[in-house]
């Protein structure tokens, strides 16, 4: 049975059962707690919470998830992957226990033939929790199981919480039993890899408070509206119906597993490492894929760091199989074909994202070339200091900077005959995900809790009104002064304000929020924010200016409709500059983010190399030919499906309801799905000016631009310094730049001249310099400050030409300077004085500790700096006394 048809039947099977079938949303969720869909419950977390009132009263889904926190198991064993599907049944206040235990076990134990997936029932066992006596009796009533296939198990195993107050209730799982061959008997209370978990019922019932674990919480009663969560992991399903071993074999996986089987000239089944990398690849390639089918980028933070981290896990693995050269090409390829008949965007964007793929690993093989540079440097440097083991900070450095995997270090090391300072690496790994983890811990509590909000989505949505007027009435429901929900809010306080109605425009779509104030009787308060915190509900944060607001007064929010006409001028400048570049670009440079305020647009797009001037040229003389022409914009409501139809472009990431609106501008030419202000017609934009292009992360550019008003500043303001440059060098507008080209050539080759003559002046300084040597046990020592330098290269060889002075006699240099305005020392020693114990790397480190600052380098020449050029003498004696000490 093909995982596409295990998916297929379980939502025919709960749609016949009155669910709606929702479909799975984006593996980017809104949630600020979390970087990714981590389970099938995340797109319903506000309506198991009760912020938000739900749509349906059940449902039932098949969600992407990717879950990152288990990827060093990824391979190792039968069903850790990091990305995976989530089949799930769902009802809010609907119905319970009973239900949703009948509907799992008549699904799974019905024969395919009648529709379902056909599981003996003597191969079945469960697990409830340990108190949980109405959901093992009715495990016994309705599946008819023997109590000693219905295991009772403690808090850590069946009861399910966020970590938060809120909801929580213990739940069942079901596990299916491999048999004897794979391992003890005694069903999942033996932890056993025998039992393979494959649903999870939820019974959300009661309200939690007093959280100081997941496990260690206060049951505070009820919940008025119980709800059910469940979750069935599809690959696990499949690996089971399909007959394999583990999941990385099932019908969507195993083609990218062969392909680099093929592609390495390996056997997979004959070697464990070989097989384990096998599947790695085969899991990262299709996690990557489905990424970036759902707009994720590889970058160094966030969401575009995990996909960086798993794509190049997947070139490391393919490297330790013995192929060095581009592989994504072809597993990509291969991924994409497994699943397209699930997930057909990834066949319908494949243009975008293969562009990505193979660009990022482009990238890395890059960057393993420059990291095998640097780790040949450190094998060299350890076996010329008699080392035998290469310090856990470079291969720290090497992993953290360079990207350069632990793997291929030590595998290097080892060829070269010496180990790693494995204990240190891990330390500082460890530190590393420490705060990492602190950091995640932070950004939960400070975000992560909405429940504030619920009494309020209650009532109903926020009205918008301000697409077709700048002024609201309406009533205060609510105000919240430091999270806290209150009846008032007096003059001086900042507070979040909630209205039924509102003309202010809360920040969503790239577009910022809106200026006003809100004003009603006796108070009036000034508009610093508007967010969406929950789905549907618009919180204005103010600041109250004059008098004292309370709930149930009327309220009437205005907008700064200056503002507003710049802000509308900005975000249909953003549609026409998206337009102009896929007109000039091509239909795969589509857009990646954008952010539009009043006179101010940035757009930014997936585009692998920089735009020539005469790109940037075309772009802005199509857009603004577009406002020229005065195009008419349109809005229109509709449902997703017809928008999309119709061409409508989605912004990737973005989540979108059953309705949604497309705005127009000049018909399709320009066709998006877009919740934001805009002007009526082209021409109110008045001008798009462009004022810059650059990178923001691998095949990812941005461009920005000023608009209206602003534009026509920064044109005015270019203009003027035209005029005073053609005023002051006394030539024609049209012959500027080839006499300011003329001007800097002349003024290079004047710093060239000057540069060759202070190189002179302190080479004429060497023999003066070396006679001020001092005998310092065995050694000749010069220490001076020379003064200002124009860089450390030019100390760096007055060094070098007084050692060369000092003979073949134990010899150190050490010459001061200021750099910049910053201290800089270098230290040279002579083969004669490394003999005798002088090493200038550790004289530098002594130099750089006087001088508050860091240093160190070769044997033979190194450098110390610091923050404070006064201290230099200090730095220069720390050099004489650190000799002085290894000469005693």
């Amino acid at each position: 049975m093909k995982t596409a048809e295990i998916a297929s039947r379980f939502l025919d099977f709960f749609e016949k059962r009155g669910h709606t079938i929702v479909p799975s949303a984006s593996l980017v969720t809104d949630d600020p707690a979390l970087l990714f869909t981590v389970a099938g419950m995340v797109p319903f977390i506000p309506y198991l919470s009760g912020d938000v009132p739900p749509p349906y009263p059940r449902a039932a889904d098949v969600q992407k998830c990717i879950r990152t926190n288990d990827i060093e198991e990824v391979g190792k064993t039968p069903r850790h992957g990091t990305f995976f599907q989530m089949l799930g049944n769902w009802s809010f206040g609907d119905y319970f226990k009973a239900d949703a235990i009948r509907y799992a076990w008549e699904l799974l134990t019905t024969a395919e033939s009648e529709g379902g997936l056909g599981f003996d029932p003597k191969d079945l066992w469960v697990t409830v929790y340990k108190d949980d006596d109405e959901a093992a009796a009715l495990w016994s009533e309705i599946a008819k199981l023997p109590e000693e296939r219905i295991q009772r198990l403690d808090k850590d195993t069946n009861y399910w919480s966020t970590g938060l107050p809120g909801p929580a209730g213990p739940c069942s799982e079901i596990f299916f039993d491999q048999g004897p061959a794979y391992g003890v008997d005694g069903g999942p209370a033996t932890d056993d890899d025998r039992y393979v978990e494959i649903w999870n019922l939820v019974f959300m019932q009661y309200e939690i408070s007093n959280v100081t674990s997941k496990y260690d919480f206060d049951i505070v009663g009820e919940l008025p509206n119980k709800n059910i969560d469940t979750g069935m992991g599809l690959e696990r399903i499949a690996f089971i119906k399909q007959g394999v071993q583990n999941m990385y074999e099932t019908d969507q996986v195993r083609p990218v597993l062969d392909l680099a089987a093929e592609l390495s000239g390996k056997t997979y089944g004959a070697n464990h490492e070989d097989d384990v990398r096998m599947r790695i690849i085969a899991d990262h390639v299709r996690s990557s894929l489905m990424l970036l089918a759902d707009g994720v980028t590889p970058s160094n933070e966030g969401r575009g760091y995990i996909l960086r981290r798993i794509m190049r896990r997947t070139i490391r693995s393919m490297r330790l199989l013995g192929v060095d050269g581009p592989t994504f090409p072809t597993l990509f390829a291969a991924s994409r074909d497994a699943m397209a008949e699930a997930y057909p965007v990834v066949a319908d964007d494949w243009e975008r994202i293969s562009q990505y793929a193979f660009a990022e690993e482009r990238t890395f093989l890059r960057t393993l070339a420059a990291g095998s540079v640097i780790l040949e440097t450190a094998v060299a440097e350890t076996r010329q200091s008699g080392g035998e083991s290469i310090g856990g900070e470079q291969a720290f450095l090497l992993h953290d900077t360079y990207g350069f995997p632990i793997d291929l270090t030590l595998e290097a090391a080892e060829e070269a005959g010496l180990t790693v300072d494995r204990a240190a690496f891990d330390q500082l790994m460890q530190e590393q995900r420490t705060r990492a983890k602190a950091d995640a811990r932070a950004r939960k509590r400070q975000l992560a809790d909405t429940s504030i909000y619920r009494e309020f989505r209650s009532l109903g949505e926020t009205v918008f009104t301000g697409y077709t007027e700048l002024e609201a009435e309406s009533t205060v429901l609510g105000i919240i002064v430091d999270g806290v929900s209150v009846d008032r809010a007096s003059a001086g306080q900042i507070a979040e304000i909630i209205v039924a109605e509102t003309a202010l425009y809360a920040e969503s779509g790239g577009q910022v929020a809106d200026k006003g104030i809100i004003v009603g009787p006796g108070y009036e308060l000034e508009v610093l924010d508007v967010q969406k915190p929950v789905v549907g509900l618009i919180s204005h944060t103010v600041a109250v200016t004059s008098g004292e607001v309370a709930v149930g007064l009327a309220a009437s929010t205005i907008v700064d409709a200056a503002n507003r006409r710049s802000a509308r001028q900005a975000h249909s400048a953003t549609h026409l500059v998206h337009a102009a570049i896929r007109d000039t670009l091509g239909r795969s440079a589509t857009q990646t983010g954008s952010l539009n305020r009043a006179g101010y647009m940035r757009f930014d797009f997936n585009w692998g190399s920089a735009l020539s001037p005469e790109t940037r040229t075309e772009i802005e003389e199509i857009a603004n030919n577009a406002v020229r022409d005065n195009l008419e914009v349109t809005t229109r409501v509709m449902s997703l499906d017809e928008a999309t139809s119709l061409g409508a472009m989605a912004l990737f990431g973005e989540k979108y309801g059953s309705e949604v609106r497309m705005v127009d501008i000049g018909g399709p030419w320009s066709r998006e799905l877009c919740g934001g202000t805009h002007v009526s017609s082209s021409a109110e934009i008045g001008i798009i000016n462009l004022v810059g292009e650059s990178s923001v992360g691998a095949s990812n550019r941005r461009v920005e631009a000023l608009v209206g008003q602003d534009a026509f500043r920064e044109l005015a303001a270019e203009r003027a310094i035209v005029s005073q440059l053609t005023s002051s060098l006394k030539i024609p507008r049209d012959q500027l730049p080839a006499r300011i080209a003329d001007l800097a050539a002349s003024l290079r080759a004047a710093e060239k001249k000057i540069a060759a003559f202070e190189a002179r002046a302190l080479a004429d300084r060497a023999p003066a310099l070396a006679e001020t040597a001092v005998a310092v046990g065995p050694h000749r020592l010069v220490t001076a400050s020379i003064g200002v330098a124009g860089s450390g290269d030019d100390v760096r060889t007055l060094a070098l030409q007084v050692r060369e002075r000092l003979g073949s006699a134990p010899a150190v240099v050490a010459l001061g300077a200021d750099v910049g305005g910053r201290p800089v020392v270098i230290v040279a020693t002579n083969e004669a004085a490394r003999t005798a114990g002088a090493k200038a790397g550790v004289l530098a480190k002594a130099a750089a500790a006087a001088l508050g600052g860091g240093g160190g380098g070769r044997d033979d020449v190194a450098q110390g700096g610091g923050p404070d050029v006064s201290v230099l003498p200090a730095g220069l004696a720390a050099v004489r006394s650190t000799l002085e000490r290894s000469a005693s």
